[in-house]
C-alpha cells in the first residue's frame, strides 16, 4: 500500500508536465487493451513511463539542446548539465527511495537514455553508465554499509566510473593486467586502465583488478576506490571523434591502498559482476543508439519537406519516400528489440541473447540512419551548421564499446547454439 501511495504521488507530480487529457487517453487505451485480453504492444508505455519520458524530453530540449554545439567544440560538458541530471533524478533511476533515488524501473532508465540521446548522445552516455552499471553494481552486490555510504551520494551529486578496459584488454576483457596484492587487511592495486567514461568528473571508481593472478579470470575482484585516494591518477583525456562532451580518460593505479572492506561483493567474483552489468549495459547502449538515430531522423525529415528541387519538395519524390520509409522501419525494429530486451530483464527471464541483438542492431541502424540523413540533407548535412554530422560522428562508437558488433554476434550465436 505504501509503495502504491508513493507511486501515485510521483505520477501526480510528473503529470503537471504534460496535458491531463493525453495522460488519461493513453492510460485508458492501455487499460482497455489489458482488460480485453489482447497482448500489450512492447512500445506501449504505462502512465508513469509516458510522463517520465515527456519530462526527460522537456529537460533535454530546454536545458541540453542550447549547449550541445559548444560542448562538442570544447570537448567538455557544461557543469549545469550534471546538476540538471541529478536534480531531475536521472542519475538515480533505479536507486531505492530509502537511499535517495527515484525508485523507478530499468525500463524507465532505458527511456530516459533514449530521450537524452535524441538531443545529445554524450549526455545520455553519462546517464547510461551511472544507472545501468555503477548504481546497479552497488545495489546488487554492495553491503548495507557500502550502499548507505555511496548510493545517496550517487543519487544526489556524485558520478561514478567503471574501470575495466586496459591497453591489452578490450574485447578480451578478462585478460586484464591490473593486480591487487593482499596485505593484512588491505590490498595494493597496481596497473592502468583505458577508455574510462566520466573519469574526469567521477567521485568514485569501481575498479576490476586481479587479486589472484594464478587463478586467471577467477581472481578478478571489484574494488571501490574513492577519488583522491593516494596513488590514483587520472591521466590523458582522449580527443575523440564523437561523444566529445563525455570525458574518456586513462587511469593510473600506482600502489593504491584499498581496505578490504572496499571489496564490492565477493572476492574473485568480479568477472561475474562485470558480465552481468555489461549485459544490462548493452541494452542502455542500444537505447542510446536508438535515440541518436531517431534524433537525427527527426532533424532531417522536416528539411526534406521544405527543400524544393525541380518544382517539388524532396520528400515528394518516390525515390526519397522509399528510402525514408526503409529507415523508419529499421528504427521501429530497433526500438522493439531494445524495449523487448529491457522488458525481459525487468521480468527476470533470460535476456542475454536479446540484449546483444538489440545492441548490435541499434548500432547498425544508427550508422545507416545518420549516413542516409547526411545524403538527404545534401551539402548542408556535411557542414557543422546542422547537427546531422555530429550524430554521424557520435554513432560510430556504438559498434565498438560495451562489446563490439562481432562480440554481439558471437554472443547471439552462442545462445542459439545452446537453444538448439
Amino acid at each position: 500500500m505504501a509503495a502504491a501511495v508513493v507511486l501515485s504521488a510521483r505520477v501526480q507530480m510528473l503529470g503537471r508536465l504534460i496535458p491531463n487529457f493525453l495522460v488519461s487517453r493513453m492510460s485508458s487505451k492501455v487499460e482497455a487493451t489489458i482488460s480485453s485480453g489482447i497482448p500489450v504492444p512492447l512500445s506501449t508505455l504505462t502512465e508513469e513511463e509516458a510522463i517520465m519520458k515527456s519530462m526527460v524530453q522537456k529537460f533535454a530540449q530546454e536545458q541540453i539542446a542550447p549547449l550541445v554545439k559548444v560542448m562538442d567544440v570544447n570537448a567538455k560538458m557544461d557543469s549545469s548539465i550534471f546538476q540538471g541530471l541529478f536534480k531531475q533524478g536521472l542519475m538515480a533511476m533505479e536507486i531505492e527511495e530509502e537511499y535517495g533515488g527515484t525508485g523507478a524501473s530499468f525500463f524507465s532508465s532505458v527511456l530516459a537514455i533514449e530521450e537524452l540521446a535524441k538531443v545529445d548522445p554524450s549526455v545520455s552516455l553519462v546517464c547510461d553508465v551511472q544507472n545501468t552499471i555503477i548504481n546497479t553494481l552497488f545495489r546488487k552486490f554492495g553491503t548495507e554499509e557500502q550502499k548507505r555510504a555511496y548510493l545517496p551520494q550517487l543519487a544526489k551529486d556524485m558520478i561514478g566510473s567503471f574501470c575495466l578496459s586496459e591497453a591489452e584488454s578490450g574485447s578480451d576483457a578478462f585478460s586484464l593486467k591490473t593486480v591487487a596484492e593482499k596485505k593484512k587487511d588491505y590490498y595494493i592495486i597496481t596497473g592502468s586502465k583505458m577508455w574510462i567514461t566520466s573519469a574526469e568528473q567521477a567521485g568514485v571508481f569501481l575498479v576490476m583488478a586481479n587479486a589472484a593472478p594464478s587463478s586467471g579470470y577467477r581472481g578478478i575482484t571489484c574494488f571501490i576506490v574513492p577519488r583522491g585516494t593516494d596513488g590514483l591518477h587520472i591521466g590523458k583525456k582522449e580527443d575523440k571523434l564523437g561523444l566529445r562532451a563525455s570525458s574518456t580518460c586513462t587511469m593510473i593505479f600506482d600502489r593504491v591502498k584499498v581496505p578490504q572492506k572496499n571489496i564490492l561483493g565477493e572476492l574473485g567474483k568480479g568477472y561475474k559482476y562485470a558480465i552481468e552489468s555489461l549485459n544490462g549495459g548493452r541494452i542502455g547502449i542500444a537505447a542510446q543508439m536508438l535515440g541518436l538515430a531517431q534524433g537525427c531522423f527527426d532533424h532531417t525529415i522536416p528539411y526534406t519537406k521544405e527543400r524544393v528541387q525541380f518544382g517539388k519538395r524532396i520528400f515528394d519524390f518516390q525515390g526519397m519516400q522509399h528510402q525514408i520509409a526503409h529507415v523508419a522501419t529499421q528504427l521501429e525494429a530497433a526500438r522493439l528489440l531494445t524495449y523487448n530486451a529491457a522488458r525481459m530483464l525487468e521480468a527476470g527471464v533470460p535476456f542475454i541473447k536479446e540484449a546483444s541483438m538489440a545492441k548490435y542492431y541499434s548500432s547498425e541502424v544508427a550508422s545507416l540512419t545518420t549516413s542516409k540523413c547526411i545524403e538527404w540533407m545534401g551539402g548542408v548535412g556535411f557542414t557543422k551548421d546542422y547537427p546531422i554530422e555530429k550524430y554521424y560522428r557520435d554513432c560510430k562508437i556504438g559498434t565498438i564499446y560495451e562489446g563490439s558488433s562481432n562480440i554481439q554476434l558471437s554472443t547471439v550465436a552462442k545462445c542459439l547454439g545452446s537453444e538448439y
